[in-house]
């Protein structure tokens, strides 16, 4: 992985390209991300780095965080995260990482936590098909049938049931970056990213690219 940025997603909206096209777009909020930390092979046992991002009130955040800023030199963040880059120790603490270390036409992979549902049954947490509707059948919505007869004569893990949907990491792979603002520090990434608006959405170099 050669780049990667934190960025919180604003919401969706449209776009024409200069065809004419309409592509329906994400626009996210990309940094300014500050570089906490640079972690190298000789004092960590790993290449990476840890960048902030997000302003936060000092007295939100506990003491030995508020040391972690201060020995980077930059202000409190409400998120910090770690990219294991090729190039990791190119980069210096306090570094900014804008919007414009991605351009038009790159592939990337969105990563956030979805939006939560709640407890929801099986036709919409895994699309499985209802039962007849009419006034003589008993089984509308219901899963179907749990488990088998006496062989195995129990229910297997990871069968689906209802439970609880969404709330989860997600990462949606191979979207296209359509447009960059690098003034105001925005990305618009084609398609839908997964969570809902003002959350935190990780963008990194696509791997199957």
């Amino acid at each position: 992985m050669k780049k990667a940025i934190l960025t919180t997603k604003v919401g969706m909206t449209q776009i024409f390209n200069e065809d004419g096209v309409l592509t329906p777009v994400t626009v996210l909020q990309a940094g300014p991300c500050v570089v906490t930390q640079v972690k190298t092979v000789e004092n960590d046992g790993y290449s990476a780095i840890q960048v902030g991002f997000g302003d936060i009130r000092e007295k939100l955040v506990n003491k030995p965080k508020k040391g972690h800023f201060a020995k980077a030199g930059v202000s409190a963040k409400r998120f910090v995260k770690e990219f294991k880059l090729e190039d990791a120790e190119s980069y210096t603490l306090g570094q900014e990482i804008k919007a414009d270390i991605f351009a038009v036409g790159d592939k990337i992979d969105a990563t956030a936590k979805s939006k939560g549902k709640g407890f929801q049954g099986a036709i919409k947490r895994h699309g499985q098909s209802r039962g007849p509707m009419a006034h003589g059948s008993k089984y509308h919505r219901h899963a179907g049938s749990n488990g088998s007869a006496t062989t195995p004569g129990r229910v297997f893990k990871g069968k689906h049931m209802p439970g609880h949907m969404g709330a989860v990491k997600v990462t949606v792979q191979n979207l296209e970056v359509v447009r960059v603002d690098a003034d105001q520090n925005l990305i618009l990434v084609k398609g839908s990213v997964p969570g809902p608006k003002k959350s935190l959405v990780m963008l990194k170099e696509s791997v199957k690219a």
